[in-house]
């Protein structure tokens, strides 16, 4: 029986704070890359040691600018042509997606685009974390482990010990993760319903279910704006909740997250390291997804089942 593969473990270059993590979880030394960057903007990727017949991981989240992702390209394309083994992408956010379809005429599919890019750029596996629709997986013709920051949230909001807990969905399409919370921590669940003319603007809200003297805890996978975090808090508030908390996975935060927040009726939001945060919030609190990752990660190099990584 042949050697097994050694593993090599890089980074992209806006996702080393996390990479150092994983590292440090797993035992590992991070490898060697360097990114070398020309006048104009361009860039190239280069191991400084060799990969071949390795068992490779690339740590990068594709959050913007776009060149995060091209970064990951290019990391894979390299690994591939400097004759690595096996070639796992470990995203933890996953960008673009929020274009898993057609919702009007005459635009893209973007996640759709990005799978077939790095699936063409030669990963033989991606691992990653609370997508935004969970049809991506199906997008590409590779495994794709999906991972649930419910693992973490879970015993977190647990730890919280509130009274009269209430999970709530920021909006519809996040009543299938709310319910799982929901029969999960056996509370009763509550529906935000919002009508948006365009991305990112809100024109109309409702809370459907009872909120009053209730602790109520808004799950999503992802604060972009704020926009519709901070405007069902208030509206919950109003409707004499006795505090309102958030949970999402992945801190886009752009835009005027920030202030939105701050002056808003939410007691605390917890995010993950998945992105970076841009700056130091009072109300916004970081929990790791290191040690998942570096499970994960382990678990996949050593064939080994990664069911037990998911709590709900």
């Amino acid at each position: 029986m042949p050697p097994k593969a050694p593993i090599k473990i890089f980074s992209g270059t806006q996702t080393r704070y996390l990479a150092e993590k994983i590292s440090l979880c797993a035992g590992r030394e991070l490898g060697n890359i360097k990114l070398v960057n020309f006048s104009d903007g361009e860039f190239a990727t280069a191991y400084e040691e060799t990969v071949r017949g390795s068992h490779v991981f690339l740590i990068q989240s594709t959050f913007p600018p776009s060149d995060n992702f091209f970064e990951l390209l290019m990391m894979i394309d390299a690994a591939k042509r400097a004759s690595a083994y096996k070639i796992v992408a470990v995203i933890p956010y996953f960008g673009f997606a929020r274009q898993d379809r057609k919702d009007q005429p005459r635009v893209s599919i973007g996640a759709k685009l990005v799978a077939d890019m790095l699936s063409t750029a030669g990963v033989d596996r991606i691992i990653t974390m609370d997508l935004h629709a969970d049809q991506i997986q199906g997008f590409f013709d590779i495994p794709v482990d999906h991972l649930y920051a419910s693992s973490i949230f879970v015993p977190h909001i647990r730890q919280l010990n509130l009274e009269n807990l209430v999970i709530a969905s920021p909006d519809v399409g996040g009543t299938k993760r709310a319910n799982t919370y929901a029969k999960f921590l056996e509370t009763p669940m509550v529906i935000c319903h919002k009508y948006r003319s365009k991305a990112n603007v809100i024109d109309e809200m409702r809370i459907i279910g009872d909120v009053k003297d209730k602790n109520v805890i808004i799950l999503d996978d992802m604060i972009d704006t704020a926009g519709t975090m901070t405007k069902a808090a208030g509206m919950m508030m109003e409707e004499g909740a006795r505090s309102v908390r958030a949970y999402a996975t992945h801190a886009v935060l752009s835009g005027p997250a920030y202030d939105r927040i701050e002056n808003s009726a939410l007691t605390e939001v917890y995010v993950t390291d998945s992105i970076p945060l841009k700056k130091s919030s009072a109300k916004i609190k970081t929990l790791s997804v290191a040690q998942l990752f570096s499970e994960t990660i382990d678990r996949v190099y050593n064939y080994q089942s990664i069911s037990t990584q998911f709590v709900i």
